[in-house]
């Protein structure tokens, strides 16, 4: 029985969410803004055939998710805070 081995460089741009906890609001808000202008690019090679490996599309969607997560949680907790 063959096992998958995972693609380690994929792996590698995953953003984790306790380095996200760690910045302020700007800073999601910038690293959202570079998520969505990568995703923009891979979903660009996508279109014109030049992406090979398309998971990456899947990462980073759910990299922009994650940081929209903990920016909405942060905000909650200033919202709540005054």
């Amino acid at each position: 029985m063959a096992t998958r081995k995972k693609n380690t460089a994929a792996a590698a741009k995953v953003t984790k969410a306790a380095t996200l906890r760690t910045k302020d609001v700007a800073g999601l808000q910038a690293e959202i803004k570079d998520l969505q202008k990568a995703h923009f690019g891979l979903r660009m090679q996508k279109a014109t055939q030049q992406l090979s490996n398309t998971s990456t599309l899947r990462v980073t969607r759910r990299d922009i998710a994650r940081a929209k997560t903990i920016l909405a949680q942060k905000q909650q907790e200033t919202q709540a805070a005054k």
